[in-house]
């Protein structure tokens, strides 16, 4: 009978074992040589085998004892005003301020005692009075430097707002009738949609002031023109630039009002020719230059503060 490799090769082993153990070792061997024995190797039990794989040693309870450490070092403090000045609270920084503003406000909710209550208010009161400060100088820089005034270039009192009516609405009109050869309509509908029907009325309105070319498109018949354009409602219009028919925007989603549908179209214009960029979308020519005009930046200078007497 054949024995086995393995097994020979673990008898060769425990002979080699027992030979060295009648050998005269030093005692400096020795004692290496029984903490070698005391450590049991993998190829020294035959059951295990070259791979055995053993569950780790258990963890020890300081890791425990750390997790535990640190949950009481990390438990919260409640806070009080009490450790607080007026000044220091009004000084704080912003994000500080925000975040004991939180705190005491969870306090007073968690217990909700006269005392945490007077707390609550105390700073709230002091923080409304910061936002009133705040807004009180930004109030006064915006009179004393008119540059940054957006009033001026956005009126509100009702003479202003005319003019400014006019201005925009003109130069709207302009737009779109000067574009006419340039640019078409398409609107996608169902005639089965009602407010397809209403839109179309709006459409008519559109047609008749400017004379532009408008292609109806119903999805019921033409469902793969809907596909390219990824029609999923009606009635829906888009606004195509003829010198590059892979070029358009959508104009309206659902019905929408003829002012609706111009000042969109004009925007849908200037993007589509590229006459300005996405983050000047609002702005209007007229605009040029003004708070309105997000190419335009005030240069950063210095401001001359009186010194105190």
């Amino acid at each position: 009978m054949l024995i086995p490799f393995f097994s020979i090769f673990l008898l060769i082993l425990k002979i080699g074992n027992l030979s060295a153990q009648n050998q005269n070792i030093p005692e400096t061997l020795s004692s290496e040589k029984k903490n070698i024995n005391t450590t049991k190797k993998y190829y020294d039990d035959s059951k295990r085998g070259w791979y055995w794989y053993e569950d780790p040693p258990p963890k020890e309870k300081d890791e425990q004892k750390k997790e535990e450490k640190k949950e009481i070092k990390e438990a919260k403090k409640i806070p009080s005003l009490e450790d607080y000045t007026t000044d220091q609270l009004w000084n704080m920084h912003p994000d500080e301020f925000s975040k004991l503003l939180n705190e005491i406000h969870k306090k007073a909710v968690q217990y909700p005692t006269e005392e945490n209550m007077y707390e609550y208010l105390l700073i709230q009161d002091i923080a409304r009075r910061k936002s009133l400060a705040v807004a009180n100088v930004q109030m006064a820089m915006t009179q004393k430097y008119p540059e940054f005034d957006v009033g001026k270039d956005y009126p509100l009192a009702t003479p202003g707002r005319n003019v400014y009516i006019q201005q925009t609405t003109g130069e709207i009109e302009n737009k779109i009738q000067n574009s006419r050869d340039d640019f078409g309509l398409i609107f996608f509908y169902s005639p089965a949609c009602k407010y397809c029907h209403e839109q179309a009325k709006i459409n008519q309105f559109f047609y008749d002031k400017y004379k532009w070319e408008i292609k109806n498109v119903d999805i019921t018949k033409n469902n793969n023109v809907s596909r390219i354009f990824n029609i999923e409602t009606v009635p829906y219009i888009i606004l195509v630039y003829k010198y590059n028919s892979q070029d358009y925007i959508p104009i309206t989603a659902g019905v929408s009002s003829l002012d609706e549908m111009e000042s969109k179209i004009f925007r849908g214009i200037k993007l589509l020719a590229k006459e300005d960029t996405i983050e000047n979308y609002s702005k209007y020519n007229f605009q040029k230059g003004t708070t309105q005009d997000t190419t335009i930046y005030q240069e950063t200078k210095k401001i001359k503060i009186p010194k105190k007497k």
